[in-house]
């Protein structure tokens, strides 16, 4: 029933990113409390099976927290089933000039260049005969939610082998504090 309902809902979002029609609540967002949700979303297996670096580290992002969570879900979803079982998933963020970058990192077969495009069409599942792990929404819809939200949503190489999905979102403004008279 759980993956039913995260079909429809993926559907539905897809459909309204389209339409244009998505609402969204930006607000000051940690990684490191929208991850743990995140990982509880997935089955035991994959959000067993990640590395988190560096989250505590950087500054918040502008996002919208159910969204972002479902971006990263998706996200570490899709590089655990790529992953070999025993190489973990690494998750680690970085600050680069005013933006903050989320990187998601498996040590699967990657995606070459001249797909890579492709890979975030919707229903596509670039060579995958298995269809019962999913329809190939994930790439286009965190795609389309991190765009949503003001972000880029990047493949890369992953040094040794592997790909790293970069989502690159701006940092929130810094809080200041309101000084007594």
């Amino acid at each position: 029933m759980a993956k039913l309902s995260r079909l429809v809902d993926n559907l539905l979002d897809m459909s309204r990113l389209q339409a244009g029609a998505l609402t969204l609540r930006l607000r000051p967002t940690a990684l490191a409390e929208v991850l743990p949700t995140a990982l509880d979303s997935l089955p035991d297996a994959p959000a067993r099976a990640v590395a988190v670096q560096d989250l505590e580290h950087v500054p918040d992002v502008l996002a919208d927290p159910p969204l972002l969570e479902r971006v990263v879900a998706n996200l570490v979803a899709n590089a655990a089933r790529h992953s070999p079982p025993d190489r973990p998933v690494t998750v680690a963020a970085s600050v680069l000039a005013s933006r903050v970058e989320l990187r998601v990192v498996d040590r699967g077969p990657g995606i070459r260049p001249a797909d890579r495009e492709r890979a975030f069409a919707p229903f596509q599942r670039l060579g995958d005969t298995d269809n019962t792990t999913g329809l190939g929404l994930g790439l286009a819809l965190s795609r389309g939610l991190t765009e949503a939200m003001g972000g880029t949503l990047t493949p890369e190489d992953t040094p040794g082998g592997g790909l790293t999905m970069v989502v690159s979102l701006p940092a929130a403004p810094a809080r200041t504090e309101n000084p007594r008279t």
